[in-house]
């Protein structure tokens, strides 16, 4: 018998409270967000079993809110990780933003008329 190939990708999803106070204490005060970063990638390339990690860019704006001399102590991710072994890390509690179209408007000044 044949084997069915399916197209579908299996995502694996979770949820992470990730430490980053001990590492990013190793490091000079002026090098400690780059290194909460690091640390940030390793634990996720730790636990996720790959070296392809992506971070989102509102997770990398809430890591650098306070400078490189004060990252967050630690943060909480939502991780996706997909069949070919690309994690991608995110917010949590982030929300997609939507786009909107904009209304024509000199159609509907035609259409009042």
């Amino acid at each position: 018998m044949a084997e069915k190939k399916t197209a579908a990708k299996k995502v694996l999803e979770r949820t992470y409270n990730v430490p980053l106070r001990k590492e990013s204490q190793k490091s000079p005060r002026w090098k400690r967000t780059k290194k909460a970063i690091s640390a940030l990638k390793e634990f996720l390339s730790q636990h996720l079993r790959s070296d392809n990690v992506k971070l989102s860019p509102r997770l990398n704006e809430e890591m650098w809110k306070h400078g490189i001399k004060n990252p967050p102590h630690h943060i909480k991710v939502n991780v996706t990780k997909d069949d070919s072994g690309l994690v991608q890390a995110d917010l949590f509690g982030a929300e997609e933003k939507v786009i909107r179209a904009k209304k024509d408007k000199s159609n509907s000044k035609k259409e009042k008329k």
